[in-house]
């Protein structure tokens, strides 16, 4: 009798090195008899070596040659992305906290100076002493009526544009950076899976 199996491959999953990557690990599995689906999630799908570096490429042609091998009778019906991303996660050397302050030190300063610049190209201080001079009609070399509070809106926009204050998130609405990255890497993601994956190009030998 003709089993149904129905698989949705993960975008990208990590894993840990030498570790064998089963069926579960990458996909998502229903299966029409429950007594068979812990056996076919087991099935063994690629083993992790050395030689693999950091990312590898599994094509939805290997997970359904795998399942046919354990189950010749199975039909197979294949949902959504037809390649997952394997990234290999090796242990990370943890650096001294005197990095961490120098790192710190040298973007704080890096952005100040990158504003202080700005605002030395857009003639902001003399903006300030005009509109100062329009409201109240004085002369001010230091309007700090309007360049308080300018400074602390400045602040108060950053942080509502990165939409973080430390590390808690102030909406569920994603900031413009999180935006940028998650695009950034799924223009990778699909580098990686036109470039790693050996059956996507294939060298034609015509002779």
């Amino acid at each position: 009798m003709e089993k149904t199996i129905y698989v949705r491959l993960r975008h990208r999953i990590q894993v840990k090195p030498n570790q064998m990557v089963r069926l579960s690990d990458i996909a998502q599995i229903i299966c029409d008899r429950e007594d068979q689906s812990k056996q076919i999630r087991n099935i063994p799908i690629y083993q992790i070596s050395l030689q693999d570096k950091t990312i590898i490429v599994i094509d939805i042609m290997l997970v359904i040659q795998k399942i046919k091998a354990f189950d010749p009778e199975s039909d197979i019906q294949t949902l959504g992305p037809s390649q997952v991303l394997i990234e290999i996660v090796y242990t990370k050397r943890k650096f001294p906290f005197i990095f961490f302050i120098a790192i710190w030190f040298l973007l704080f300063f890096g952005a100040a100076l990158t504003i202080m610049n700005f605002h030395e190209d857009v003639s902001m201080q003399q903006v300030h002493q005009k509109m100062y001079e329009l409201i109240t009609g004085e002369k001010q070399d230091h309007p700090l009526l309007l360049q308080v509070p300018y400074s602390i809106g400045l602040g108060l926009g950053m942080i509502l544009f990165f939409n973080h204050i430390f590390k808690k998130r102030i909406n569920e609405e994603p900031s413009p950076l999180e935006v940028e990255m998650f695009n950034y890497q799924q223009d990778l993601d699909n580098y990686l899976i036109i470039n790693e994956n050996k059956e996507s190009t294939k060298k034609v030998d015509d002779h």
